[in-house]
């Protein structure tokens, strides 16, 4: 077998060979043009896991024709990032490609700031985390974002196809695709992991011609290859089982599902965020505790890391499964932006309105409203809604001991005005 996996001998050194992302790779693209033009910004390309990030940056690297330098966020630190800079004084136009950029702490990303700012260094980050999460706004600002779309069977299948017909080793042996599902499932769309697959399933059958068959590949799968890829299909099967078993208020099978997590190496920051929002969306007010939980939970994982972040996780995890659950607060929210985007931006009532000049009090506003803390039980009955969909109710408390206290509230002011 090559030495060079197969992935990297495929991957393209122009814009036009790249299979997929053709929003980005077309002659009209923004990034096409700034390619062809040598006039590359800092950008952040966003997608998931061997869909072409690192392949734009290496195609950047080969256009554009100017110093390029290469970090791993895994493996680099601040000392690194200040020797690139240093260099790239007595450079032009230097370009510095830092791959899993999400993984820089904020020490680290605001290192790049300045010669970012300055123009020092152009920066390309890749990143399988929403930016926005995870790269400070002060260096997002200054730099386009990209997103990369997943990869789907027509794609991936005209990536091996490609790789059967012009890589020189491949060439030699007459391979059939007589099944490809297995390789499909397992890679999950990660194309660099599809073509390196395809390598070791071909060298596994040895033969010639070499008929690739479903049970060819996931016998071949399950000697050599980790079959726990957090960038893969099974990455969403576990999260979507770990998801529900907790929505379903099932202790034990949400901690096995964490379990196959933690010992598949998943970020642990990726499981925290998720019981964040779970808390919201699947429990919100039945027990707001757990949104409080869920949130010290992330900011503790973030202090300690695993392997001891696992019984932080846990905790969370068991009692959010144990929690009374409701997603009224979701449904809510949900007709509440389907109300808007049918009825547009209606006026704010006037007795709503701020009224900080002059004018704005001789027009009337803020005039009739009334402040609740004068009245009695600090509530007075008044509308709050544009007179164009006044009454309108959106919150139907859910029905569970803590929802029923407020719902029994609501009607104790309301009366019948919401129908609580």
């Amino acid at each position: 077998m090559n030495p060079t996996p197969l992935a990297e001998r495929m991957r393209p050194t122009r814009l036009e060979d790249l299979i997929g992302q053709e929003h980005l790779s077309s002659p009209s693209s923004f990034l096409y043009k700034a390619i062809k033009s040598g006039n590359v910004p800092s950008l952040i390309l966003w997608g998931p896991p061997g869909v072409g990030k690192t392949t734009i940056a290496n195609i950047i690297a080969n256009e554009i024709k100017a110093p390029f330098y290469t970090l791993s966020a895994i493996s680099s630190g601040v000392k690194d990032i200040r020797e690139v800079i240093e260099k790239a004084r007595f450079q032009q136009g230097v370009v510095l490609f830092i791959d899993e950029i999400h993984r820089f702490n904020k020490s680290q990303q605001d290192a790049l700031l300045g010669a970012v700012e300055k123009g020092t260094i152009r920066l390309i980050g890749a990143t399988t985390e929403n930016p926005s999460f995870e790269v400070n706004s002060a260096l997002l600002s200054r730099c386009q974002v990209f997103i990369l779309n997943p990869l789907g069977k027509v794609e991936l299948e005209a990536m091996m196809k490609q790789a059967l017909e012009k890589d020189s080793d491949l060439k030699k042996i007459k391979v059939e695709l007589q099944e490809i599902d297995a390789l499909l499932r397992i890679s999950g769309g990660d194309g660099r992991k599809l073509l390196n697959l395809l390598e070791i399933v071909i060298d596994g059958i040895s033969e010639d011609p070499c008929v690739i068959t479903d049970e060819k590949v996931m016998q071949i799968a399950q000697q050599k290859v980790a079959l726990y890829d957090k960038s893969g299909e099974q990455h969403y099967d576990i999260i979507s089982a770990f998801i529900k078993s907790i929505r379903g208020s099932d202790p034990n099978a949400a901690v096995y599902w964490l379990a196959r997590m933690i010992e598949g190496g998943e970020d642990v920051k990726f499981i925290a965020r998720r019981l964040v929002i779970l808390a919201s969306e699947d429990i919100g007010n039945a027990n707001p505790n757990a949104l409080l939980l869920a949130t010290n939970c992330f900011e503790a994982v973030k202090i300690i890391g695993y392997p001891e972040a696992r019984i932080i996780l846990s905790q969370c995890v068991t009692y959010l499964a144990s929690s009374p659950k409701s997603n009224a607060s979701y449904l809510a929210i949900n007709q509440a932006q389907a109300l808007v985007a049918q009825t547009g931006n209606l006026s704010v009532p006037l007795h709503l309105r701020n009224a900080p000049t002059k004018l704005m009090k001789d027009l009337n506003y803020g005039k009739a409203y009334k402040y609740s803390h004068d009245f009695p039980g600090n509530f007075v009955e008044q509308e709050f809604l544009p007179d164009e969909i006044k009454n309108t109710k959106l919150y139907e408390p859910g029905e569970n001991a803590r929802e029923n206290e407020l719902r029994k509230y609501l009607s104790s002011k309301w009366k019948g005005k919401y129908g609580y």
